[in-house]
């Protein structure tokens, strides 16, 4: 199967036109007529997982971010994100990105089933398809009330994490919990105004948790990379399904830093 036909199965579900302005998603590197066998799936496409597509013989690497989202100056070994392009292109691997397509038309809800969220409605309407409203995140109802605390640890296991940071009293109770993975500070006014008790994202700063508390709403930063690593395991199956014969990697060894 040649990558264009790969696109076409991508882009059919999760078009571009559902990104976000400010977004690249697509083809970023390679040939749409190149024949791929095996593809491997990443969250960024660092030197780290280029370097394993390499190794892996890979035909196709897909990641959730988007590699290049400034201008290049060059494309040389001397520049950190050129010295990535140049290597796939010298290893024939077409390189391809989906970033806020995914998040509008997959993670949100993805991320609302992983946290079993009852009556869970778009948390940040952004475009409306085939007569439903789609944006980023969900906001719905646990299925009973926790205090924060106990939040916290429900969190961690559904997301498979060690640790969470939380703004708020870990005694106070929360039901209504909204969810954007990712990066969330742009989530705290739709979860404040549509009433959420709590709000589970990530890269929230200190100024910006402590400023949402103070108006009522407690978040949970489960972290950039530990709101979006579910991208990896719900596309393999996606494509597995839809690629017949292609064999579907996922790298595993992405976490970009540690607790010590």
């Amino acid at each position: 199967m040649q990558c264009k036909d790969i696109i076409e199965r991508i882009e059919a579900v999760y078009p571009k036109e559902a990104a976000l302005g400010f977004d690249h998603v697509g083809l970023q590197v390679g040939r749409k007529k190149k024949e791929v066998r095996r593809i491997c799936l990443a969250l960024d496409a660092t030197e780290e997982v280029v370097q394993y597509a390499v190794e892996s013989h890979a035909d196709l690497l897909i990641t959730h971010h988007p590699l290049l989202f400034q201008p290049l100056e060059c494309v040389t070994e001397e520049d950190f994100v050129g010295r990535r392009v140049w290597k796939l292109i010298q290893n024939d691997i077409s390189y391809y990105a989906m970033h806020t397509n995914y998040d509008v038309l997959g993670m949100a809800e993805l991320a609302g089933r992983i946290l079993h969220l009852q009556d869970a409605q778009v948390l940040d309407v952004t475009m409306e398809r085939n007569q439903k409203e789609e944006g980023i995140g969900r906001i719905g109802m646990l299925k009973k009330p926790l205090t924060l605390q106990e939040c916290c640890a429900y969190v961690k296991e559904c997301l498979r994490l060690d640790t969470v940071k939380v703004f708020g009293d870990p005694k106070q109770s929360v039901q209504c919990l909204a969810i954007s993975p990712g990066a969330g500070k742009s989530a705290i006014y739709p979860a404040i105004s549509k009433g959420a008790d709590v709000l589970v994202t990530g890269d929230i700063g200190h100024h910006d948790g402590i400023d949402a508390w103070e108006q009522g709403l407690a978040v949970i930063d489960a972290g950039h990379y530990g709101t979006e690593y579910i991208f990896k395991e719900d596309m393999k199956r996606f494509l597995e399904e839809r690629t017949e014969g292609i064999e579907v990697l996922t790298v595993s060894f992405e976490q970009p830093f540690c607790y010590l």
